[in-house]
């Protein structure tokens, strides 16, 4: 691990981000989610000063079939690579690493990253379809255990968590609650009902034990980030946000049946990968940005990620811990569960203007170091420095 920590070290700070750009959130019958990532991209040129003629790496993403092709086409452009990665919201950090890489490398100068999402108006529930991509962790394996979503999943890993280390249900609505919190603060959130642990725990049922308030949101909306080198990034509009640590790790075994691991053996690897890139250990860590798709994920990521221990996640959590003016506040513009479900996108956008000072009361105080965290059998960190 120390010579692969080496090489990494050859990348840090070698990307930054420089623009970043969101559609409005919400539903829009009326736009597909082509539409809407090219106004989130629209939103990250202007954010950043450049033009579509400055893009020379076009990466597309999203939950429906979105081809990179079809938006390079509509933007009229030809850049060096194009490319998009079709493992649902495990894709965004090997996607941001996927450019970080090609800017260190040289053989791109610039790239955007693209990201839209129509599920609302299409209405697509991420279960119970008739085919999925066998790439993805929830692939068709898991309807012979009668696991036909990934929230499903996640419920099974919840009931497992509460079985094994003595956490309950009411503990683990510390996030939901923490995020909502956080979302009041947010003019671009959806949801802003203030929400209590009575609220949570009177909710219904989607797939027990989690309650409504534990699953992501299903919306429209699109989101963009413009990559480039740091040193054409001094001389663009904003403060460049740079991309100090990337850590990734992958598992293949077990993939198309439910994890019963936690996935201990893939996140605490890219772990020890971001903190050794970026030279720095969690505490230096103002706030984290972790993907919840589900509630039950937060405490995944923190127990593999080292912030408390395995089965303490439900303790730490409590208190206002994760909230902002907390030890560590998470997902401080109210993630997937209030703000929006764009698949860890927004998260990338959040990080980058809290180091930018440009959230409001929402604001962490004197952030310098925020990090992304992904959960799962592809398992990925960022470390954003400003």
């Amino acid at each position: 691990m120390a010579a692969d920590i080496q090489r990494l070290r050859q990348m840090k700070d070698r990307a930054a981000i420089v623009g970043v750009g969101a559609s409005p959130q919400g539903t829009f019958p009326d736009q597909d989610a082509y539409m809407l990532s090219l106004q989130a991209f629209r939103n990250a040129l202007d954010d950043c000063g450049l033009t579509r003629h400055d893009i020379d790496g076009l990466i597309v993403q999203g939950p429906g079939n979105i081809s990179f092709v079809r938006v390079g086409e509509m933007l009229g452009i030809n850049p060096v690579v194009g490319a998009n990665f079709d493992i649902g919201g495990l894709a965004t950090g090997p996607l941001i690493q996927y450019a970080a890489m090609l800017v260190a490398t040289g053989m791109c100068e610039t790239v955007a990253l693209l990201y839209g999402n129509a599920s609302r108006t299409e209405g697509r529930k991420f279960g119970g379809d008739t085919t999925v991509s066998p790439g993805r962790e929830y692939s068709t394996a898991f309807y012979y255990t009668g696991l036909t979503s990934p929230g499903a999943a996640s419920a099974f890993q919840a009931r497992q968590h509460f079985s094994t280390y003595g956490s309950t249900s009411a503990q683990l609505a510390a996030v939901p609650i923490a995020q909502r919190k956080h979302a009041i603060l947010n003019p671009q959130a959806i949801k802003k009902e203030p929400l209590t642990v009575e609220k949570h725990q009177a909710a219904r049922f989607v797939c027990e034990p989690l309650h409504l308030y534990d699953y992501c949101l299903i919306n429209d909306g699109g989101v963009a980030l413009i990559v480039t080198s740091a040193e054409r990034a001094r001389d663009l509009k904003k403060k460049p946000v740079y991309i100090s640590g990337i850590g990734r790790q992958d598992t293949y075994r077990g993939s198309s049946v439910p994890n019963t691991s936690f996935w201990r053996e893939t996140m605490p690897k890219a772990a020890e990968m971001a903190y050794g890139m970026a030279g720095v250990g969690r505490d230096a860590m103002d706030a984290l940005m972790i993907y919840d798709s589900f509630s039950i994920n937060i405490w995944i990521s923190l127990e593999n990620f080292g912030f408390c221990k395995p089965g303490e996640a439900g303790d730490f959590t409590q208190n206002g811990r994760i909230e902002l003016g907390g030890e560590i506040p998470v997902n401080t513009h109210g993630g997937h569960l209030s703000e929006s479900y764009m698949q860890g996108w927004l998260h990338q956008v959040e990080a980058v203007r809290q180091l930018r000072r440009e959230c409001g009361p929402r604001q962490v105080r004197d952030a310098e170091m925020i990090q992304y965290i992904c959960r799962g059998n592809v398992a990925t960190s960022i470390i954003y420095r400003n």
